[in-house]
């Protein structure tokens, strides 16, 4: 795939993560507002995006929150994900052994005025951080999320080494589940 593909609406943006692409919307607006088209399979397949995605999910966030490093582990999921409402920071960090980009990652700010999306492939932790005051996040998955299958990975990892756009560490609100991730070094252990 070239580094740019213009299909339709929509130009994908290879990343320095083989899988990993950024979609840049076209969007049509006057006076009234806006139209766009958000998924369109043929021309995701010519920018490089085969997942055929069965579920979407949407969320809300208040400024500071930070959701993830999930991922699942017999049931990994390709996400596309964009933001509606509010402005986020996205990151996928790779976990597919063998890959040449193992333990690497890949951040985008995703908001509603840049209308931009965010292609995470399977074998990947993903979490985003909320950098308005509210953020509406929403995201296709090509499997169903299974409950008992789920893993994490801590959020400030120093093998990772995030560099998460935030104002004050002390204010990141993370779940109960989030703040007890195990590291990079201890997951390796268990690919």
């Amino acid at each position: 795939m070239a580094d740019t593909i213009t299909s339709g609406n929509f130009t994908f943006h290879k990343t320095s993560i083989e899988g990993v692409i950024i979609v840049d919307v076209k969007s049509y607006g006057d006076a009234r507002g806006y139209f766009m088209e958000t998924y369109k399979q043929e021309d995701f397949e010519k920018g490089g995006i085969s997942a055929t995605f069965i579920q979407d999910n949407q969320s809300s966030s208040t400024k500071g929150v930070l959701r993830g490093l999930h991922f699942q582990i017999e049931h990994p999921q390709s996400k596309l994900v964009r933001v509606v409402e509010g402005e986020v920071f996205d990151v996928a960090v790779d976990l597919r052994p063998g890959s040449p980009t193992f333990g690497k990652w890949e951040g985008v700010v995703l908001s509603a005025e840049n209308k931009r999306q965010f292609f995470i492939p399977r074998g990947f932790a993903h979490g985003f951080y909320v950098m308005s005051e509210t953020a509406t996040f929403c995201y296709k998955c090509d499997d169903v999320y299974h409950p008992g299958d789920e893993g994490g990975l801590a959020w400030d990892d120093e093998d990772i080494a995030l560099d998460w756009p935030l104002v004050e560490e002390a204010d990141v609100l993370l779940s109960e589940k989030d703040k007890v991730h195990p590291s990079f070094k201890e997951l390796k252990e268990t690919f």
